[in-house]
């Protein structure tokens, strides 16, 4: 693996530069971001608390809530920092783990979302056999497998951009580090899609 780097920061635009914007960002993002944490740690603290909430949609559910959490907590705390400050700047390190974050967790809530959905045509396709089917150990090593699984495919987003030639500008046309954003700034002469 090749690696060349000479950016070491990275400048992020935003969504906008005009003051009076950035607040209005600032309490979009704040708003939103501390709706989705409470209403994701209400949804986790009622499964753990709750003996009824047992079967493995709820099961499916708690991790749904966990992830969602996490994955809104990889942007918006930095978005809302960055509309606080003048010049938002990220190193190519916390660019890298904040991909590395997006993707992992972005992964993972579609993974739980396809463990759901099977989840769901097992009790309505094989009712009779939906409890040995889907038992606790079962949709835990489900859970297990997709956490690996969005781990892997994280990897490969870092690798990827760890593979690229980084030696021109460092101005970043978004709100957050993403791979698409990264590839516009590489050495065109040297990217392959």
């Amino acid at each position: 693996m090749q690696l060349s780097i000479n950016v070491t920061n990275f400048l992020l635009l935003g969504l906008t530069q005009d003051p009076r914007r950035k607040n209005i960002v600032l309490a979009t993002f704040l708003f939103f971001y501390m709706e989705t944490l409470v209403g994701n740690l209400l949804i986790i603290a009622t499964i753990k608390t709750s003996q009824a909430l047992g079967s493995p949609m709820y099961y499916f559910l708690f991790y749904l809530s966990l992830s969602d959490t996490c994955f809104s907590t990889t942007v918006a705390p930095r978005t809302i920092v960055d509309s606080l400050t003048k010049e938002a700047t990220i190193s190519f390190s916390e660019c890298l783990i904040q991909v590395f974050y997006f993707h992992l967790f972005g992964s993972l809530e579609i993974f739980i979302l396809i463990l759901m959905a099977v989840d769901h045509y097992v009790a309505i396709c094989k009712p009779l056999h939906y409890m040995t089917v889907m038992s606790h150990q079962v949709c835990g090593t489900l859970v297990s497998i997709v956490c690996v699984v969005s781990c892997v495919h994280s990897l490969a987003q870092i690798f990827q951009a760890l593979s690229l030639p980084f030696c021109g500008p460092n101005e970043i046309d978004h709100y957050f580090c993403d791979l698409q954003p990264l590839l516009k700034l590489i050495n065109s002469s040297s990217y392959i899609e």
